[in-house]
């Protein structure tokens, strides 16, 4: 009998890629696409081509299970946010049934979460700032300072639990494997569970046992909505981590009574929509990974039915310990397969080291606000995958192509090219590839950056590219070159406005500042506040440094999206003092001399940083591009951006060529 082939991932994680039995399914692993939710919604609630070209990629990537997240099944009460999938919609079957159909043609199971926003179905919440729904309801009356929140008639919270019935029968006869019905991140069930929120006096009120009734009618309408053998899924909390949710203790009760019951539980905690929760529900860069697990844990201790885990999962080599000792029995990954849908294929065919890392930076939610629709920081093609349907033409010749500079722009650039099949030589003037990848991932918070970095330059390397270290690529070296084709990426200067004294032994740049920490000294005043400053300013103090950050703008890191800055702020604020709306005048010897309310005032330090913005070297790359007639100017070089634009400029501009 011949020997079972195994791979090589299948020896390095094989708890990670054992088969895991739920209900009448058998997932090849133990890997989740945990429930999210782009505005890739149409107004009628219907899933868009682009949504669901989003979800097979995932499925492509290979996941045992995708699914989406926060699906409404109740429209009148329950609609969140701005643009959400509604299952109670006309017409809402097609999309449904395509999108489940391209997850199994891709090979995997589809998944779908039940979800109603309880209160915030008639508030303002993160997501939704119009077409709420006219009435705010939950458990209890409040008043709160989004507006006026109705305590739902129990004819209502009956109608509710036929919805969710209703709802999980749609999902099965649209072809979806499993349905999971969503109790956590303080929507409709975890207010219900609240102890200070729900203040009710009947059946559904009062104790932990009443105040979970709702939830439990509704798992059991479910369960006869779908029959005994398909999976149902819950998402709870193992803690709330609030004053007015429940601890760990009531929440490991609320498993329990649901033990049997479901097919798999699924352990988050937090608030979605608590700003100083939200970074916890959601980890921010400032926590470890898989910093949530230790819920699952211990609602494993407690129960029998397979429990699975969040908390910003990335690294198989975690997530195969986790399983190994039993923490928990599969891992639910969400932003970590925006940054890269082919991490499960890439860990099972042992290339975690071709992994590209979610910065945890919140890009993708912010898109999901802001432009109605998905981007990653690190990953160009996420919320493309429709036009990536439609292959690129192959190149009609090689071209003799070359990369002048070596940060994310032009690694990107020299990276695609060169897979493209073109003879790529990548010249960076310093002694390494990165470029500002190196400043930006110093912070001892920023490892995921210095990751970035990493897997940038293997494949650079893997992909071909000839590499000139120490190689400044002068306008004659151009010449002398000639390319077919030129990309321009020399990214950009620190910009040093005319501030007096900013000449002074004192002053340090704050790249310099980030490369060369030992150059500060103990007192140091970080003159700018946005993005660049914030972050310093967090890691100075973490080494030691005594901080405070001048700025002239009505707040710190106004700039940066709300979602990264709800968790960053709370970090600067026990790292630095923060001067607002605030003016330097000059740099003296006793340190920062500044204006505040038209009065001076006088900052002590050691150490200036000047960390005042960044300007393109837009001389210097026009020079360049004047010689080539194929030249693509990309990253700071053409426009000061994030990390973002330099990789997402330097990938398209190399699918041209």
């Amino acid at each position: 009998m011949a020997e079972k082939s195994c791979s090589k991932g299948k020896e390095l994680y094989p708890h990670l890629f054992a088969p895991l039995r739920i209900g009448n399914i058998r997932m090849k692993n133990r890997i989740i696409c945990a429930p999210t939710s782009p505005s890739m919604i149409d107004l009628n609630g219907h899933f868009t081509p682009e949504m669901i070209a989003y979800l097979e990629e995932k499925a492509e990537g290979g996941a045992a299970v995708v699914t989406y997240g926060e699906a409404i099944i109740h429209s009148a009460t329950g609609k969140s946010h701005n643009k959400q999938l509604q299952l109670d919609a006309f017409g809402v079957r097609q999309g449904m049934a395509e999108a489940a159909r391209a997850i199994h043609n891709a090979g995997a199971y589809a998944n779908i979460q039940l979800s109603h926003g309880g209160k915030y179905g008639g508030l303002v919440s993160v997501g939704g700032d119009v077409a709420t729904c006219e009435v705010a309801y939950g458990p209890s009356h409040e008043v709160t300072p989004m507006g006026e929140v109705q305590e739902m008639p129990r004819e209502l919270i009956y109608e509710i639990i036929e919805s969710y019935g209703k709802a999980a029968k749609l999902c099965k006869e649209t072809g979806f494997d499993m349905v999971q019905v969503h109790a956590a991140h303080g929507w409709l069930f975890s207010q219900f569970l609240s102890p200070v929120m729900n203040q009710r006096t009947d059946e559904f009120g009062g104790s932990l046992e009443n105040r979970a009734r709702f939830f439990l009618l509704t798992v059991e309408a479910v369960r006869n909505a779908v029959g005994p053998h398909f999976p149902i899924e819950a998402r709870i909390s193992g803690d709330d981590l609030t004053d007015i949710g429940l601890g760990m203790e009531d929440c490991v009760k609320v498993a329990e009574m649901i033990d049997g019951k479901v097919d798999l539980i699924n352990v988050s905690c937090g608030n979605h929509e608590d700003p100083d929760m939200f970074c916890r529900t959601h980890p921010s860069a400032f926590y470890p990974r898989g910093v949530n697990v230790y819920l699952a844990a211990a609602v494993k201790k407690h129960v029998k039915t397979p429990v699975a885990c969040v908390g910003s999962l990335n690294d198989p080599a975690q997530m195969e310990e986790i399983i190994a000792s039993g923490q928990a029995d599969a891992v639910e990954i969400g932003r970590a397969v925006l940054a890269d849908p082919y991490l499960p294929k890439k860990a099972y065919e042992g290339r975690a080291d071709d992994i590209t890392p979610c910065l945890r930076c919140y890009e993708c939610f912010g898109s999901t606000v802001e432009l109605e629709m998905v981007k990653c920081m690190v990953n160009p093609t996420m919320g493309q995958q429709l036009a990536a349907k439609c292959p690129k033409a192959e190149p009609e010749r090689k071209k003799k192509v070359l990369v002048v500079g070596g940060g994310p722009a032009g690694m990107e650039a020299a990276i695609t090219a060169a897979r493209r099949g073109h003879e790529v030589t990548l010249a960076e003037k310093s002694e390494r590839l990165g470029g500002n990848l190196h400043p930006a991932g110093a912070a001892y918070f920023k490892e995921d950056i210095r990751k970035l970095c990493d897997v940038l330059a293997r494949r650079v390397e893997r992909a071909g590219v000839k590499v000139l270290l120490g190689t400044e690529a002068t306008p004659d070296y151009v010449k002398e070159f000639a390319p077919d084709t030129l990309f321009v990426a020399i990214g950009s200067e620190e910009l040093c406005p005319p501030i007096p004294g900013l000449d002074s032994e004192k002053v340090v740049m704050a790249i310099d500042a980030e490369l060369h920490p030992e150059k500060l000294g103990q007192k140091v005043v970080i003159m700018g506040g946005g993005l660049v400053g914030a972050e310093a300013a967090v890691g100075f103090h973490h080494d030691g440094k005594e901080c405070a950050i001048v700025e002239m703008k009505p707040a710190i890191a106004e700039d940066v999206n709300s979602f990264y800055r709800g968790g960053l702020m709370p970090e600067v604020e026990k790292a630095a003092k923060c001067y607002v709306n605030t003016k330097v005048k000059a740099v003296v010897p006793e340190g920062v001399l500044c204006e505040k309310d038209g009065e001076e005032l006088l900052l002590e330090a050691d150490t200036v940083v000047c960390a005042l913005g960044l300007k393109p070297l837009c001389e210097k790359a026009d020079a360049l591009a004047e010689l080539v007639d194929e030249c693509y100017i990309i990253g700071d070089c053409g426009k000061v951006g994030k990390i973002y634009d330099a990789m997402n400029t330097g990938y398209y501009s190399a699918m041209r060529v």
